[in-house]
């Protein structure tokens, strides 16, 4: 097996190398407001769900190698809410494009060509387009690491969800229904279609 020093890989490199092997990963299409209240709508592939109680999620804005903070960021941290969209197959084209590195006074909103829906619980307005939503409060941002392509982990709390009725079977929604996309390494993206999906029980006994 070739071996890798990370201490002597760029910045580059450690991103070309995790972003291939830690994959697929889901994508939170975050919606925020700033202070003064100017919309901003970003997708983020460091993405994970957490506890169940309280009902948690996290995601992982990366600084920009200059070290600039992502607006996401800077929205989450001054007013304390969000929304986590559910990113599907049939709104990648318009999500890709909300990646774009637009001037904070740009709401992606209409940059990308998405329609705003009231949530109920947090300020911010989720994507009418999305099957599903994930009203969030801020619990506690975590940094790693300072500068240029270092994290902050914004872990929230689940406050409301919003589902469309045609994913949702015996009230619980349903994966084949949902169409998932995730990231891998480079411009790939993977699709999540039932015939790509298997079932697979957790054992009962040793």
């Amino acid at each position: 097996m070739a071996q890798f020093d990370v201490a002597s890989l760029s910045t580059h490199e450690r991103s070309a190398f995790i972003t291939a092997l830690v994959a697929p990963r889901p994508i939170a299409f975050v919606s925020t407001l700033s202070a003064s209240g100017v919309g901003n709508l970003s997708p983020f592939s460091f993405f994970m769900a957490a506890g169940y109680s309280p009902l948690s999620v996290a995601f992982a804005p990366v600084r920009s190698r200059d070290g600039r903070e992502k607006d996401t960021l800077r929205n989450v941290r001054a007013t304390g809410d969000y929304v986590i969209n559910i990113a599907t197959y049939d709104l990648v084209a318009r999500l890709n494009q909300s990646s774009y590195t637009y001037p904070a006074e740009v709401d992606e909103f209409d940059a990308a060509g998405f329609t705003r829906a009231p949530s109920l619980r947090v300020r911010p307005p989720r994507v009418a387009e999305a099957v599903a939503a994930l009203e969030c409060r801020l619990f506690q941002v975590v940094e790693h690491g300072n500068g240029g392509a270092s994290a902050s982990y914004v872990i929230g709390e689940v406050v409301h969800i919003h589902v469309r009725d045609d994913v949702l079977v015996d009230g619980i929604p349903d994966n084949r229904r949902i169409e998932h996309v995730a990231r891998l390494g480079a411009n790939a993206f993977a699709r999540i279609t039932p015939a790509t999906l298997f079932d697979l029980a957790r054992p009962t006994e040793p």
